[in-house]
């Protein structure tokens, strides 16, 4: 992953996985990829829809957080039973080169993308050189 530069050395995106205490929420699979001008965060969350899904930031720290809820049609009961509704859940804290105002995010077949905008003062550009 191509770094930026930094006031620390710490990613513009940590994890803050903090729903360790119910074993019956999931942390979704996540990648981050840094681009020049943003970072993409694609989570996998199979089941979950736009209407069960929620996306927050409080104080720099972004909470994805989704519901499947499996329901047996009517009249039809379970012989035997694994698959079940699950929570998925995780949080990351977001660093100051995030543009937290410019976030978007979409969700197609069971993926979410979020895309981070950096602030243009954490944006790579090129700078020109000026003949004498």
């Amino acid at each position: 992953m191509n770094n930026v530069v930094r006031s620390s050395n710490h990613s513009p995106l940590q994890r803050r996985d903090e729903d360790k205490s119910s074993q019956e929420t999931l942390l979704p699979a996540v990648d981050i990829i840094e681009e020049s001008n943003a970072l993409k965060l694609v989570a996998d969350m199979p089941g979950v829809t736009h209407e069960t899904l929620k996306i927050e930031l409080d104080n720099n720290v972004l909470s994805l957080e989704g519901e499947i809820a499996l329901s047996m049609p009517d009249g039809v009961s379970a012989l035997h039973a694994e698959v079940r509704g699950q929570r998925f859940a995780r949080r990351f804290n977001l660093s100051h080169e995030v543009d937290s105002d410019a976030i978007t995010a979409t969700l197609i077949n069971g993926v979410l993308t979020l895309t981070l905008p950096k602030k243009d003062s954490h944006r790579t550009r090129r700078i020109e050189v000026q003949a004498a």
